[in-house]
């Protein structure tokens, strides 16, 4: 997990709302006072008492922290990422709360340990975050879990996501903005699969295309999806 913080720090209460969380209105405290608070343990007193301005649903309003992650455990969907860091790229963090969005097992961070969080807003203190020093740890690794790693890149030979069967368990893996995806990590892949574009630019930004990946994987396998009553 991302390195986590009080209650009330992470709330930004009694701060200057400089908390990358406040990116919402929240909610203030809880209505009634302390007589009308809930007894069950996942909820937070500081929260119940000042409010709840972090950026969570509403299912989440005033709970702890650890309770917030434990109740996501629940119901993780089954297929990881994993982005190559080399170049210590600022598409990280938004790649990070993407997968926090779609509910992702687990995010792998590929090469440097340190990565801009920025994007993240927080959303790292909810998701698992694994380090592997090189590609061939992660493969490794995924070969232990009997992952297939799915690299996500517009090279020759690879397949479109409209046409691609996603396995319900595996890992995406995503390169660095600009130059993509290592050799090594290519070699690694079972497949590689592109987004089909539509107009003159030859790539599109790597935060947007993991986003595109993980919701193309959920419509194919998620038992949480909407599906068509037709």
């Amino acid at each position: 997990m991302g390195d986590e913080s009080s209650a009330t720090a992470e709330a930004g209460i009694g701060g200057v709302g400089t908390d990358p969380q406040r990116v919402s209105a929240g909610v203030g405290p809880w209505p009634g006072g302390r007589d009308e608070w809930p007894d069950e343990e996942h909820y937070d007193p500081e929260l119940l008492e000042h409010g709840d301005t972090r950026n969570v649903i509403d299912r989440y309003r005033y709970w702890r922290m650890d309770a917030i992650v434990a109740d996501l455990d629940e119901h993780r969907h089954t297929f990881h990422v994993a982005i190559e860091n080399w170049q210590h790229d600022m598409n990280i963090g938004s790649i990070v709360r993407s997968a926090n969005a779609f509910a992702t097992d687990t995010v792998h961070i590929v090469g440097r340990r340190r990565w801009n969080k920025r994007g993240a807003m927080v959303t790292d203190r909810y998701q698992h975050v694994q380090y592997h020093p090189d590609v061939a740890a992660l493969t490794e690794w995924a070969a232990s879990q009997n992952l297939p790693i799915i690299a996500i890149d517009n090279v020759p030979g690879c397949v479109p996501m409209e046409s691609f069967e996603w396995p319900e368990r595996c890992i995406m893996l995503f390169g660095q903005e600009g130059p993509g995806l290592s050799d090594e990590a290519i070699a690694a892949a079972e497949a590689v699969v592109e987004i089909t574009q539509y107009g003159s630019t030859r790539s599109i930004n790597a935060s947007a295309a993991a986003a595109v990946a993980m919701y193309s994987w959920v419509t194919q396998n998620s038992p949480l999806a909407p599906r068509s009553l037709n």
